[in-house]
This record gives structure tokens, sequence and C-alpha cells, in this order.
């Protein structure tokens, strides 16, 4: 009884010990990961997660050792429901679970109001896909992305709109989310610029709406050669039906919000060959094309389902983090921000470095179509 009674304390001791003193010998470095995984942009949101989630394992793979101990890093993901408010609700519980950094968010709508909350705590944000250049105008040393900004994508839009498929007659149509209205006005923006052609209508709609056949009906009257879509390959879909029933001829142009594998299940026999051109924003060049058709085919082959948009680029931003943890010998991200800032790295989805606002450095673009159900990349401009 007296043994027993002698090692009671230390049993106990143990039991009741605080977990960062169990793991003493390792450091658990926790990635947030925010973007809807409920809602009409799941699929889009779910594809964020999953890059992050094969760049985390990757990683652990590596057994990486920072500051003397080795590493154990976990993903955190968390949904936003492509919605302001719950953006800025996962990003204070992010912040309070204390994620060394966040790759995150989706959309331009959550992006803009979470990163302040990121900013506050100095919390690094990496975003895979929002493209507001609001964004990383607000001052705040926390913001980056890994993808092109509106701005580039409406320029680049416009001009294949006017020179290449020669519209004169444009319609505009955008979601009303801070993306899709964003890029609208930068793609009306630059078609005035241009000139050679005219914006025939601007019509408004909202991301979760099903019958667009009152707009649609104005746009008709209208003539236009293309219609441009602001927003998200959910819409874009069941409008790509309603214009077909139409006998709406004109061609969609838009952004990568639509620009994804899901596009030609959710448009059906409404997405004719070519009917659609879509930018993604960044691009690869052609020796840089193996390491990418690697990722998307590892990542077939782990979720059984091919990749959407995004999944590249939060494995990337993922993958910059560490990086630049590794330069800093620091998972504290008051100390590896510097290097973050200062970084250049070689991702699957190109070379990737950061302007002092926080925007991708020789930002690339890929126009892409749709033939025969299938996505056909056109070409790569910078």
């Amino acid at each position: 009884m007296r043994t027993t009674a002698a090692f009671l304390p230390c049993l106990l001791a143990l039991a009741f010990a605080p977990a960062h003193a169990q793991t003493a010998a390792q450091t658990v470095v926790k990635i947030g990961s925010a973007s809807p995984l409920s809602g009409p942009g799941a699929h889009q949101g779910k594809d964020i997660e999953n890059g992050a989630r094969m760049a985390v394992d990757d990683l652990n793979a590596k057994h990486i050792v920072i500051g003397g101990k080795p590493v154990k890093w976990v993903l955190q993901a968390e949904d936003d429901a492509s919605d302001p408010k719950q953006g800025t609700s996962v990003a204070q519980k992010l912040v309070d679970a204390k994620v060394a950094a966040v790759v995150g968010h989706l959309n331009s709508g959550p992006t803009v109001p979470a990163s302040k909350i990121y900013a506050s705590a100095g919390v690094p944000q990496i975003s895979p896909a929002a493209t507001t250049p609001v964004y990383t105008r607000q001052g705040y040393k926390t913001a980056f992305r890994v993808v092109a900004n509106d701005n580039m994508v409406g320029s680049a839009l416009a001009k294949y709109a006017i020179q290449t498929l020669k519209a004169k007659r444009i319609a505009v149509i955008d979601d009303r989310t801070a993306f899709g209205q964003g890029l609208a006005d930068e793609f009306t923006k630059s078609v005035k610029r241009m000139k050679g052609a005219e914006i025939v209508s601007r019509q408004f709609t909202n991301d979760k709406a099903t019958d667009f056949n009152a707009i649609l009906t104005q746009i008709r009257a209208k003539k236009p050669d293309v219609i441009f879509y602001g927003g998200m390959d959910a819409v874009a879909g069941p409008m790509l039906k309603q214009m077909k029933a139409l006998g709406i001829a004109a061609k969609m142009v838009s952004g990568d919000g639509i620009c994804s594998e899901k596009l030609p299940e959710l448009a059906g026999d409404a997405l004719g060959d070519d009917k659609v051109t879509c930018v993604v924003a960044g691009g690869v060049t052609d020796k840089e094309q193996p390491a990418l058709d690697a990722f998307s085919e590892r990542y077939r082959q782990r979720y059984k389902i091919p990749l959407q948009t995004y999944a590249p680029y939060a494995y990337d931003a993922t993958m910059v983090f560490a990086a630049a943890m590794q330069k800093a010998n620091s998972v504290d991200p008051v100390k590896f921000l510097p290097a973050l800032a200062a970084i250049r790295y070689q991702g699957v989805t190109g070379t990737i470095a950061f302007d002092p606002h926080g925007d991708l450095r020789d930002a690339a673009l890929t126009l892409y179509t749709y033939r025969q159900g299938k996505q056909v990349k056109l070409q790569v401009v910078r």
C-alpha cells in the first residue's frame, strides 16, 4: 500500500499534465483553412481545403525541423459559407485557436473583412482565390494572395472579347458580391477604355439566384455578341441553360469563379463548344506545366474527383508559409512574416514572390474554353 501511495501523485501528475508538456519534444503548427464548405460554392471551398490538406500531409512526411524541434503540421478547416459575416466569425475562431497562418478565403466578400481580424492578431493570410484589388490595398502587412487581381482579369477578358471574339455589343451581369461586382466593374472599365465595343446592358442578380428570365429577356432585346458574367459557376450553369432556352446566341465570358470542372455538369447541353471563355487568375509556363499536371493527377488519385480550380493555389499557399518559417527558423508569425514578404518559392502554380502590397509579382492568367464538355486551355497571358 505504501508503494502505491507513493507513486499515486506521480501518476496523477502525468494524467493531468498539459498537452504541450507531453509533446514538448515537437512543435505543433496549426494552419487555418477558410472557405465555403456549405452552400452553392461548397465544391470550390472543399477544393481549397483539399489542396491545403495535401500540403500539410506532404509537410509532415518531410519531418521538418524548425527552431531545433520537429514540427507536426495540423490543418484546421472552417466553413465561411461564402458569407462576409460568417467569414469574420471564422477568422476570429481561427485566431482564438492560435493558428500560425491562414489559407483563405475563397470569395472576396468574406476575405476583405476577415483580413482585418487576421491583421489585428498579426496572423499572416494568403488567399488562393480572392481577386478584389481592395484586399491588398488596405495597408495590412499580413495580407497576401497567389493569384492575379481583378484589374488584370477584367482587362484580359475585355481584350479577348473585343479582339478575339470581335464583340461589338456586350451585356454585363454580376451577382452583387464583392467578387462578382468588382470583376464586372473592372471588365466594364476596360471595355470603355479599349473602345471598339459598347456596353449595351448592365444587369444584376444574386449569388443564390436560379431564375434569370427577366434580365435575360431584357438582354436579348439588345442583341449582344457577348455576355460577361461576374460570379460563380453555381449561377453561371443555370444561366447558360436559360440563355439557350431563350435563344440567346451570345457567348459568355467570365472569371475564374465559373472556370471549374463542374461547369459542364451545371450547364448541361447548354455548354456548347467555345460557348464560354473564362480566365483563371494564374498560369504556368510550358516548363512548369508538368509539375501542375502531376499535382492534378495526385489530387485525382487521392480524392477520386478532378480538382476544381483552387486546390493547387491552396497547396502552394500552405507550402509558402512553411518555407517562410524554415527561412526564419521560427513558427512565430512575428518572426516569419518578414521572410514571407520576401519569399521566392517555386510552387506547382509557378514562381511565387510578392510585391509590397502582397500581390503576386509577374502574375499570369490562363484563358480556357470548353469543348465536348471538357475544359480546354487556350493561352497564358501576363
